[in-house]
């Protein structure tokens, strides 16, 4: 049975039992508590905690997720996977034990013919908590389960919770039995290779407390009503369904593995080492095509980070398999074509996808190529030192802050006859880790309790009256402070509240919310913010200014007018902006965020590399021209899919209801999703000027843009500073950038000659140090500080200058210099002194502890840098005492 099969099936038994199909939510949730949803229960979170009524009692998905505490562990066994689809069906308050185990026992044993999945029933096993009669009594009378196939368990194996204080209870789960050949007889207990778990059923029951681990926290009580959540692993479904070893080789991964076979010519299965870097590539590249497609971008922390180095792993993965050319459009578009009939997302975003994927690899093998670079400076340092081990702070350094991967780096010190301190370096990671570890924990924490707006939420969405109109009477309908509802408020005191209707905008959808006021007879408050609950509820935040705010009261709501002015010609300058971009770069220029205030807008887009400054300037110009065409501003509300169907842009990873707004502004010129404000023509934006460009991240690039009566402001500066330089090189304003380039490559000239003049001087002291060799042995020694201000480049022709002058003699220089605190150093050998046993590389180690210095170099030169002067003397002592303990009898 095919994955797409084992899906529709899972939603199809649910939905005839009663239950409403919700779509999956996005990877990326806004919850400080997670860094993408994990379970298929997560978007159902409020209403398990009571702070939402759920608008349905039952209801079933198969939500996308995706876990990343083990990544280095994918590949090397078959069972671990960041990316997986997790079936569940729900009850809030509605069924319990009995029902939810007899419709999965239904679903798994029931024929093909009938619509389900065909399992043998005789090689089902279940567990149950230990204490919980009830349910092995269900298990024996609804599915017949022998006492013999049912196990207790403790609390870490059969108790689920969050992990933090919240909801809780015991857990059903549910095991195939593979057969003896997968392992030894006994059940879940005994081996859980062999007997697979496909499906946990939750009985979420009470409430938990603080804890440490899975088994040690507080149960402090019945919840209001018993929920039901489950969890059916469909990628572990689809392996015993399909009768292959793993998931690996299952319909929607094996063909990525098929891939990477014919790029590299080698063969799945043929040895572990190969295998596990087929399974790298299989898992990695899944969970990075689905997120990106839900607005992830490649980069140095959080989200970011975890992609970029899934994606890395992949690269990493196919040239140790001997793929030497770029690979990564290959993998994504099995991805996509393997994904698609579940997520048609994928098609119609494939072009964006395909784009960030291979950007992030083409930058990585920039990465690698430099990385080798650095690499063979290390290893020549050890080299240079007489050592044979690369230090594990060197090769965490490579990793850690280059991304160049430990495996490469101990590949290549093996091929240079190297060691790697692999231990010293595992050390690191770990203590990496525990530190990564300890700060998610610091912010992980307890659901904050919004038990307080609840009742805001189930009486509705407060109606927002901003669009028509700036003052609005209201009602007040609550008053909070610290999380509890009070009654009144008096002056100086800062409460939030909420009314029944409001003109004031609330922050959403990059848009920074308005300020105004709340007023009444004798009553005034200054709301300085407005936030969403639950994407309905607009929670005013006040400070009362004068008198007093009574629940119940009648106030005028108003909005400042001057920065609504302001917010509508950002937001609305944000979507020409955006529709700029589109027609200067193409379409794959999309929407990654973007922030707007009155008179500025941040505008976040998806493109490979930056903008060229013609690029730069027509999209300002073609802003312009839009804002100038004085288009009409319509706005008007429809469903979803039409929208989509009109060609309506919206934001990767956002979740819309059935119901959307669309702002279109000079037709096919910007049409966007969007519930913000914005002006009524578009030459009501006024004049749009860009200050800049920048990288956000891997393959996200942010303009930055002033509008309106700012913009003239910033250019009235512009200009006055202009007009400044004009002045000062008295030329008129037109002629400034020809005048600038003239003196700018006059001083180009002038720093040449003054270069050459110092490199004649420099050279001109080569005889002066030629007089100062002494004799150790029978090679001459120079081993002196350089002159004052010799750069390292001029230090090097310094002493290649002075060692050519000794001809065939064995003769040493060495130079030490002293520039803004950094001591650069060249030694060089001669052909005859190197003979002798002289070799520059291996000199280092004798004298770079005295200036704190470090280099490396071949037999003939070696060069450095050390960051302590007045180690200088000492270090010459060092230098001449290992010469003379190598060519003082020669």
């Amino acid at each position: 049975m095919q994955t797409h099969e084992i899906r529709r099936r899972f939603l199809d038994h649910f939905e005839k039992l009663g239950h409403t199909p919700v779509p999956s939510a996005s990877l990326v949730l806004d919850d400080p508590n997670l860094l993408f949803i994990n379970a298929g229960m997560v978007q159902f979170v409020p209403y398990f905690l009571g702070q939402r009524t759920p608008p349905f009692s039952r209801a079933t998905s198969v939500q996308k997720c995706v876990r990343t505490g083990d990544i280095e562990n994918v590949g090397v066994t078959t069972r671990h996977n960041t990316f997986f689809q997790m079936a569940g069906n729900f009850s809030f308050g509605d069924y319990f034990k009995r029902e939810v185990i007899g419709f999965a026992w239904t679903l798994l044993t029931s024929s093909v013919e009938d619509g389900g999945y065909g399992f043998d029933p005789e090689r089902i096993w279940a567990t149950a908590y230990l204490d919980d009669d009830e349910a092995i009594e269900i298990w024996k009378d609804v599915a017949g389960l022998p006492e013999e196939r049912i196990q207790r368990r403790g609390m870490a194996d059969n108790y689920w919770s969050m992990g933090i204080p919240g909801p809780c209870g015991p857990c059903s789960e549910i095991y195939y039995d593979r057969g003896p050949e997968f392992g030894k007889e006994g059940g879940p207990e005994a081996d859980e290779d062999r007997y697979i778990e496909i499906w946990n059923l939750v009985f979420m029951q009470n409430e938990r407390g603080q804890g440490t681990s899975k088994d040690d926290f507080e149960i402090l009580g019945p919840l209001p009503r018993k929920n039901i959540d489950t969890g059916m692993g469909v990628e572990r479904v689809a392996f015993l369904l399909q009768d292959v070893d793993n998931v690996y080789e299952t319909d929607l991964v094996r063909p990525v593995i098929t891939e990477a076979e014919a790029l590299s010519g080698r063969r799945y299965g043929e040895n572990h080492e190969a295998d596990v870097r087929f399974r790298v590539i299989a898992d990695h590249a899944r969970t990075a095509v689905m997120l990106i497609a839900d607005g992830v971008t490649p980069g140095n922390d959080g989200r970011g980070y975890v992609l970029r180095r899934l994606l890395r792993r992949i690269v990493r993965s196919a040239r140790l398999l001997g793929a030497e050319d770029p690979s990564m459009a290959r993998f994504v578009t099995v991805v996509r074509d393997t994904m698609a009939e579940s997520y048609p997302e994928l098609v119609a975003d494939f072009d964006r996808i395909e784009s960030v994927a291979v950007g992030e690899e083409r930058a990585f093998l920039s990465t690698l190529s430099s990385g080798s670079r650095l690499f063979e400076n290390a290893a020549q340092a050890v080299t240079a030192s007489g050592g044979t081990r690369i230090g594990g702070d060197e090769a965490f350094v490579l990793h850690d802050t280059y991304g160049f991967p430990i495996d490469l780096t101990l590949e290549m010190a093996s091929e240079a006859g190297l060691e790697v301190d692999e231990a010293g370096f595992r050390t690191l990671m770990a203590e990496q880790r525990n530190r990564a570890k300890a700060d998610a924990q610091a912010r992980k924490h307890a659901h904050t309790d919004l038990s307080v707006y609840k009742e805001f939420v189930d009486r509705g969405p407060t109606e927002f009256t901003g669009f028509d109109e700036l003052d609005s009477e209201a009602t007040i309908l609550a008053i909070i402070s610290g999380g509890v509802r009070v009654p009144t408020a008096a002056a100086g005191e800062k409460v939030e509240v909420i009314l029944d209707r409001s003109p004031l905008y609330a922050e959403s959808g990059g848009q920074l919310a308005d300020i105004g006021t709340l007023t009444a007879p004798g009553v005034s408050v200054t709301v300085g913010d407005v936030q969403k609950i639950a994407k309905s509820v607009w929670v005013h935040k006040v400070t009362v200014d004068e008198g007093q705010l009574t629940e119940g009261d009648v106030v005028v709501a108003h909005v400042d007018q001057q920065w609504r002015r302001g917010a509508t010609q950002g937001h609305s300058g944000t979507h020409m902006v955006h529709g700029a971009l589109r027609q200067i770069l193409g379409p794959n220029a999309v929407q990654a965020g973007s922030l707007n205030k009155p008179g500025y807008l941040r505008f976040d887009f998806t493109y490979q590399g930056a903008l060229s400054e013609s690029q730069r300037s027509d999209i300002e110009a073609v802003t312009n021209d839009a804002v100038g065409a004085d288009f009409a501003v319509n706005t008007f509300v429809t469903d979803l899919d039409d929208a989509k169907a009109m060609g309506a842009m919206a934001l990767f990873g956002e979740n819309y209801g059935d119901e959307v707004r669309v702002v279109e502004i000079g037709g096919p010129f910007s049409m966007e999703l969007c519930g913000g404000t914005h002006v009524q023509h578009s030459s009501q934006i006024g004049p749009v000027t860009i200050l800049g460009e920048s990288s956000v991240g891997s393959g996200v690039r942010r303009v930055e843009a002033f509008v309106g009566l700012d913009s003239y402001k910033y250019l009235a500066k512009e200009r006055a500073l202009l007009a400044g330089i004009a002045s000062s090189l008295k030329v008129p304003t037109e002629e400034v950038p020809a005048r600038i380039e003239t003196l700018v490559e006059r001083l180009r000239v002038a720093e040449k000659e003054l270069d050459a003049t110092r490199a004649a001087a420099v050279l001109s002291s080569a005889g002066s140090f030629v007089d100062k060799a002494r004799r150790i042995g029978s090679v001459l020694v120079v081993a002196e500080p350089a002159p004052a201000g010799v750069s390292a480049a001029d230090l090097r022709t310094l002493v290649g200058d002075v060692r050519g002058r000794f001809g065939t003699q064995p003769a040493l220089v060495a130079l030490f210099g002293d520039t803004d605190g950094k001591v650069p150093f060249v030694v060089s050998a001669t052909k005859a002194a190197q003979e002798l046993g002289i070799e520059a590389g291996k000199l280092v180690a004798a004298f770079g502890p005295s200036i704190g210095g470090r280099g490396g170099g071949k037999a003939d030169t070696a060069q450095g840098a050390g960051s302590d002067a007045s180690g200088i003397p000492a270090a010459i002592e060092a230098l001449t005492a290992r010469v003379t303990e190598i060519a003082g009898d020669s």
